[in-house]
C-alpha cells in the first residue's frame, strides 16, 4: 500500500472510525450506511486538509468512494509526504 493510501485511509478513518482499515478501502456511498451528504462534506473536508488541496464543489459529488478520491487524488498530483 502507498503512503498516499496510507493517508487516505486516516482521512476515512476519521469520518467513518466504526470502519475497519479494509472496509475503508471498499466504502462507498452506496455500500457504507454510514455515508450521508453530512459525512460526504466532511470527508471532502479532511482530505483538502490532509493533503493541502481545494476540491472544487462540482467534483466532490463525484467522488462517492475511497477508490474515487484515491484517483482524483492520483490524477491531480497530490503528494505522499
Amino acid at each position: 500500500m502507498s503512503e498516499l493510501e496510507d493517508r487516505l485511509i486516516r482521512c476515512f478513518g476519521a469520518v467513518f472510525p466504526e470502519l475497519t482499515p479494509e472496509e475503508l478501502r471498499k466504502t462507498s456511498a452506496e455500500s457504507a450506511g454510514v455515508w450521508d451528504s453530512l459525512s460526504h462534506v466532511t470527508l471532502g473536508a479532511v482530505v483538502e486538509e490532509e493533503f493541502d488541496i481545494s476540491v472544487p464543489p462540482d467534483a466532490l459529488p463525484e467522488l462517492d468512494s475511497f477508490q474515487a478520491f484515491l484517483s482524483y487524488l492520483e490524477r491531480t498530483g497530490a503528494v505522499a509526504e
